[in-house]
């Protein structure tokens, strides 16, 4: 039996597993997938065990993107752009094969909720890896804009440098003043109650205020935004799915529906 699975530190925590064993029952593939705690320095051992073992692909989460990316000997241009790698495999000339299926998640999950991103103008909340990897998926999907705002705006602007004019780095209180049909919030601030200190007045013309992080309540920032006026608000839960999906379907060649697999999921965050 073909064998998955997801690293990272913590690992507990992760619904990879869940997920995956859903998606490999609905497509009928025979394979298992499994949560694999890497030590903070020892991914790559943990990785290396894992193929001797007859491992044949897996996700990266926290902290381990970056030393995935490290590790790989073949990387997408999708994985480049993000300096991070979440699924790795061996392909059939044995060579262990980095992509960031994280951006394309966000845009397909984007998709499925009625979003028109041809030519949308994106606020784009924090300048971490969440971002990187989001960054060059948006354009590709047709959206004339970004503009990256970030309490430090260096950070912001590193990024920026990477991309071309259409993507605009700025902090968080000198965002530009102009209409915002979607923001994305993919800072951390959602984990821990908080929101990031934008001005209200950037939620205006806003139809979705889209969270990253997900759970069983709205966040912080999605309970804001509706506070404000703005129609539509959804935090990460489909992003999480549609990113695994297309993990699935790199590594088995057939895409699963996230759909079914959403409910289950809903439901046991609700407890």
């Amino acid at each position: 039996m073909d064998r998955y699975a997801v690293f990272g530190n913590p690992i507990g925590q992760s619904k990879s597993p869940f997920i995956h064993s859903q998606f490999a029952l609905q497509c009928k593939q025979l394979m298992q997938y499994e949560a694999i705690l890497a030590p903070a320095d020892g991914f790559a051992d943990s990785w290396r065990d894992f193929v001797a073992s007859g491992g044949k692909g897996g996700n990266v989460t926290v902290p381990f993107k970056e030393q995935a990316y490290q590790l790989a000997e073949v990387l997408s241009a999708r994985a480049r752009q993000a300096g991070a790698v979440n699924t790795l495999y061996v392909n059939t000339a044995g060579q262990l094969c980095g992509d960031n299926t994280d951006g394309i998640g966000l845009v397909a999950d984007l998709k499925r909720l009625g979003v028109s991103l041809a030519g949308c103008t994106v606020l784009l909340l924090g300048a971490g890896g969440a971002s990187r990897g989001a960054i060059g998926p948006l354009l590709d999907a047709g959206v004339r804009q970004v503009v990256l705002a970030n309490r430090t705006v260096s950070k912001a602007q590193t990024i920026a440098a990477s991309f071309d004019s259409r993507l605009v780095a700025c902090g968080l209180t000198d965002i530009p003043e102009q209409a915002y049909p979607l923001i994305i919030n993919a800072t951390s601030s959602g984990l821990t109650g908080s929101r990031p200190e934008i001005a209200a007045t950037y939620l205006k013309q806003c139809q979705l205020a889209y969270d990253m992080v997900y759970g069983a309540q709205p966040t912080t920032f999605m309970q804001w935004a509706k506070q404000q006026g703005v129609p539509q608000q959804a935090d990460g839960l489909g992003m999480l799915l549609a990113q695994a999906a297309a993990a699935f379907t790199i590594w088995r060649g057939v895409t699963p529906d996230i759909e079914p697999v959403m409910a289950l999921l809903k439901k046991q965050l609700a407890g």
